[in-house]
């Protein structure tokens, strides 16, 4: 019991402190961002894409980002997200580091789209 009771506690410090980590890197002016009309950029895996991705949204896989070729300019306004926010914030950095200026992160694909400017009921197949 005591043992099921410490996992308990384990796993919800470790949920908090997800949460609490991908808030701290989540852009603070995103609304502003999305509603300028940044590229909604999705770096989970293609298969993941195929699911249900958010409307219009462009897919690099995290995997391949670092040597993909990017259809888009280093100045334009990209938002990237994945479906928990941790590989969007990676993805983000691997863009800076390639010299694109304006990239910021999203987070959680759900979390993004509540904040789209036309705010999608569903995710498109």
């Amino acid at each position: 019991m005591k043992i099921a009771l410490l996992a308990l506690v384990i796993v919800g410090l470790c949920y908090a402190f997800y949460k609490l980590y991908s808030q701290y890197y989540l852009e603070k002016n995103l609304d502003e961002i999305l509603s300028k009309g940044a590229l909604i950029l999705d770096v989970r895996t293609p298969r993941e894409f195929a699911e249900g991705h958010l409307p219009g949204a462009i897919n690099i896989s995290l995997g391949t980002i670092r040597d993909a070729e990017i259809p888009f300019t280093s100045n334009q306004a990209v938002v990237t997200y994945c479906s928990h926010g941790l590989r969007s914030i990676k993805a983000a950095d691997i863009l800076k580091d390639r010299g694109f200026t304006k990239v910021y992160n999203g987070g959680a694909m759900n979390e993004l789209a509540k904040r789209l400017p036309s705010s999608p009921s569903s995710l498109l197949p």
